[in-house]
């Protein structure tokens, strides 16, 4: 047993950065996250609330 747990630490341990997909997977993230970012702050309510906030802070 801790001959196994020892092979599989000194093979997780080796691993330090993401591989491939690991990095498509966490594009797609990122660009999908920023798509509903944009729709959401491209809304008629957002913007109006945004504009209400910059006129406030303008007077």
């Amino acid at each position: 047993m801790r001959k196994l747990l020892r092979r599989l630490h000194t093979r997780l341990r080796g691993d330090a950065g993401m591989n491939t997909a690991e990095y498509a997977v966490g594009t797609l993230a990122a660009v999908a996250f920023a798509g509903i970012l944009l729709k959401v702050l491209t809304s008629g309510n957002v913007q109006s609330a945004l504009t209400a906030v910059i006129d406030r802070a303008l007077k």
